[in-house]
């Protein structure tokens, strides 16, 4: 029987998601025989000293007997983290399954990771296996292709990974001279450009927006889930670049095993306008997390 993939969970310093992620993965049977590593990240001083202890020693009560456990003394933040425990992985593994403090596993998460890894390891258009699928209102096929690369559960190849395109200004400027912007952008229904823009200018730091461009720079595609298998829980403030986006991304899971994968590797025309009529509507979910904040900040400074 063929070793189920290495997974690497990363984690830093909010102890009650760790937790919840860490209780599913017991619910995933192929833990137990999977190598799996947690990249512990470091405090930024000693305001969140104690939060990153506490992760840690949840870690400890919760983590899988043979897991890995690497304590980093330094921040490295959440990016550069991400990316060399995932180059880490797959170097010596050849392909990874990864997993963020804030993620919630279905019980079937791992099974459809692993055949998903195992079905199109030898197909070089396919870089990125998504777990998570958004709360579109139409009906999905089982599992499909579409080129963004979610970042909230997912896997990949050490073929793929080693097209990782660090710098967001290259995948800027190819995008301009093919004149690809709009397509980038899904006909302009969400700003991946402009979050490409905000890593460039150093306002954000995303590893994910990269490795999406990455993807588009090298005509690779993901495949997805028709109903999600991993749920965010961190939309509600706690994480390091979103607020509180529940209304738009929540999801259910789907506890189904997956039985059917694409045939055909090509982008499936259905689901990008699944996908687009999807992002039409959570604008203005966005718009209203807008609005909330702003009355928020008022509130604080309105003496009541």
């Amino acid at each position: 029987m063929t070793a189920p993939a290495p997974i690497a969970i990363f984690v830093y310093r909010r102890a009650d998601h760790a937790r919840r992620m860490l209780h599913s993965m017991r619910q995933n049977p192929l833990t137990s025989r999977s190598p799996v590593t947690i990249y512990c990240d470091g405090p930024r001083g000693d305001h969140d000293a104690q939060a990153v202890a506490e992760v840690r020693a949840a870690v400890r009560e919760l983590a899988p007997a043979h897991a890995r456990v690497v304590e980093r003394d330094a921040n490295l933040g959440l990016s550069r983290s991400v990316i060399a425990g995932v180059t880490e992985t797959v170097q010596r593994h050849g392909e990874a399954i990864v997993i963020e403090e804030d993620l919630e596993l279905s019980p079937v998460a791992l099974d459809y990771f692993n055949a998903a890894l195992a079905r199109y390891r030898d197909e070089a258009r396919v870089m990125h296996i998504a777990g998570y699928m958004y709360p579109v209102r139409e009906t999905l096929p089982e599992t499909f292709f579409y080129r963004e690369a979610t970042c909230y559960g997912w896997a990949t190849w050490a073929r793929a990974w080693e097209k990782f395109e660090p710098d967001a200004s290259r995948i800027r400027d190819a995008l301009r001279e093919r004149g690809a912007q709009r397509e980038f952008d899904l006909g302009g229904t969400y700003d991946f450009s402009g979050m490409l823009d905000l890593q460039i200018d150093g306002r954000i730091d995303s590893w994910a927006i990269r490795w999406h461009g990455s993807l588009w720079l090298h005509g690779g595609l993901a495949l997805h889930p028709g109903r999600s298998l991993v749920r965010n829980t961190g939309f509600d403030g706690s994480g390091e670049n979103c607020g509180d986006l529940s209304l738009a991304w929540d999801v259910e899971l789907g506890d189904r095993p997956v039985r059917e994968f694409a045939a055909t590797v090509t982008e499936d025309a259905g689901a990008v306008r699944a996908m687009m009529a999807y992002r039409k509507r959570s604008a203005l979910a966005y718009r209203l997390v807008d609005l909330r904040s702003a009355w928020r900040r008022w509130r604080r400074r309105v003496p009541v």
